[in-house]
């Protein structure tokens, strides 16, 4: 058929008016009718399933905090089963006054529930299985005897007054007329509300809406979606518009396999979509980063919201474009979740980027001086090389016959990484003194960022990005370490190179920093000296 020329068979659709009447209504239906959509959080639990990732207690409640500020609604802390040290992490979540409800997992045994009940948790999440893969392969059970126990477990709950959710394991793979007996008992025990659960991403949106459709009628409907089929955004808004209210998911997508749905893509969607409600979408950003550096998990750069190409521009056309208009080549301001547009220079470059890029660091050039910039970027992005704002800024001072004074220099430099405890030590030349100063770290590199700040205390500055590349092959390999620093709304992107990733570390950093510090003084009109013992 695919190349024998002939129409394929007209469907129902195509023939019947009715059909088509149906069909067009349903896709024209308003999204929902809810003005706000509850987000449940379970970075802390399902994301850190991930391989990996593991979480300490200090790191749980440092996210909490940063869940609760950002105004999720739910955060599931753990699963209170694990461990001593898990249980440690969710008693101390729990003990934060946080604003969110804290659950904790709990599988379907009294002894989960009880150990949750250690925890001071407001809640719990009682998974229970769903197909019969679950019911007869992993738990050995039957249909009857869980729903039995499903009850039991969930009037065990309420009794000691935990706000109960019950999950149907895999229930995106299960009977629909057995999973709505089972959550329907569960709802009918006291559960405040159920899941549906696409507990390995199995599922389309179609599949989806069947099923929620259904559980809805019965109550308060959660949704716990994976993206193994790439649908783990399309399944939510598939559920939400079948009649669902709440969301499971965590930042960045972390979580097993292809990962868990992303909150932060679905609040944004609904916001921008469907004008839909959730959390403080200012704090998005901020709370990409954080779990992105206490996971150790980076984040794609073309990854929506977080990446760091989402609002990195650098083909001439989009860039002029932009810089006639935000909104030409953006769905949404980057102020809105709490970012800034980046202008990326290299081989697609244009005059008009260059010379923006050039005034964010108050440089002036003529025409002659600007084309000449121009050229000299578009040469080393056809080599293949990112063109930082170190590379701007030399090529600009190269074009112009001028020379930069440094102000902060790296004299000399050790690391050790053999022991338990990497340290390093730095001697930078600030101003007309020198600085010595020591650091430890988890490696030699955070070694050496830490003697970095310990000899220039006092002053503030955050690591947003960190980039390595190995340029040659070979054990003797050069590499480029590419970082990006910022101190309090500027920025600057550094790289360098050495056969030691540890010195072209710091080297960047150091490089990095007197810059920033050279162009705040520059435009403050003070030396760079009034900028050095601040914050």
């Amino acid at each position: 058929m695919k190349f024998s020329g002939e129409a394929p068979t007209p469907t129902a659709a195509t023939t019947d008016d009715s059909t088509v009447t149906t069909t067009t209504e349903a896709l024209l239906n308003p999204f929902t009718t809810l003005e706000e959509v509850q987000l449940l959080d379970t970075t802390l639990r399902d994301g850190e399933q991930m391989p990996g990732v593991s979480l300490t207690p200090a790191d749980k409640v440092d996210l909490a905090r940063e869940l609760d500020a950002a105004g999720v609604h739910l955060i599931e802390a753990g699963s209170a089963c694990t461990s001593a040290g898990e249980r440690e992490g969710i008693r101390r979540v729990a003990a934060e006054g946080l604003d969110a409800t804290v659950t904790s997992f709990a599988r379907g045994v009294q002894s989960d529930i009880d150990r949750a009940l250690d925890c001071d948790v407001d809640g719990v999440n009682l998974v229970v299985p769903a197909s019969d893969k679950h019911v007869e392969t992993k738990v050995g059970s039957t249909r009857e005897e869980v729903v039995e126990t499903t009850v039991e477990l969930v009037e065990y709950a309420t009794d000691h007054d935990l706000w109960v959710e019950v999950l149907g394991e895999d229930g995106s793979r299960a009977d629909l007329d057995y999973l709505e007996q089972l959550l329907g008992a569960g709802l009918d025990a006291g559960a405040d509300r159920i899941c549906y659960c696409d507990t390995v991403g199995a599922a389309g949106p179609e599949r989806t809406a069947e099923i929620v459709s259904r559980l809805a009628e019965l109550g308060p409907t959660s949704l716990h979606t994976h993206d193994d089929l790439g649908f783990g955004l399309t399944n939510v808004h598939a559920g939400l518009k079948a009649g669902a209210d709440t969301v499971h998911g965590t930042v960045n997508g972390v979580g097993e396999r292809a990962g868990n749905v992303a909150i932060e893509e679905v609040a944004i969607a609904l916001d921008r979509c469907y004008d839909v409600d959730t959390v403080e979408l200012d704090r998005l950003y901020r709370l990409c980063r954080r779990v992105a550096e206490v996971t150790g998990v980076p984040l794609p750069p073309n990854k929506a919201v977080g990446g760091a190409n989402a609002f990195a521009h650098e083909s001439g056309i989009h860039t002029d474009g932009t810089l006639k208009d935000g909104t030409m080549y953006e769905p949404y301001p980057p102020e809105t979740i709490g970012r800034e547009r980046r202008l990326v220079l290299g081989k697609h470059a244009g005059r008009a980027g260059v010379a923006a890029a050039l005034a964010e660091h108050d440089l002036e050039v003529d025409e002659d001086e600007l084309r000449e910039v121009v050229a000299r970027v578009k040469d080393l992005g056809d080599r293949g090389k990112r063109v930082t704002d170190a590379d701007l800024l030399a090529i600009t001072e190269d074009v112009q016959g001028r020379e930069r004074d440094r102000h902060v220099e790296l004299v000399d430099f050790t690391a050790t990484s053999g022991g338990n405890l990497p340290t390093a030590s730095v001697r930078l030349r600030v101003g007309d003194e020198e600085r010595v100063a020591s650091g430890t770290g988890s490696g030699p590199v955070d070694a050496g960022l830490e003697a970095v700040r310990a000899a220039l205390a006092g002053v503030a500055f955050e690591l947003d990005s960190y980039h390595v590349d190995a340029i040659t092959g070979g054990t003797d390999a050069v590499v480029t370490v590419e970082v990006d620093l910022s101190r309090g709304d500027r920025s600057v992107s550094v790289s360098a190179s050495d056969a030691d990733i540890t010195r072209a570390s710091v080297v960047a950093m150091v490089d990095a920093l007197d810059r920033l510090l050279s162009a705040e003084a520059a435009e403050a009109g003070v030396e760079p000296d009034a900028v050095t013992a601040d914050d």
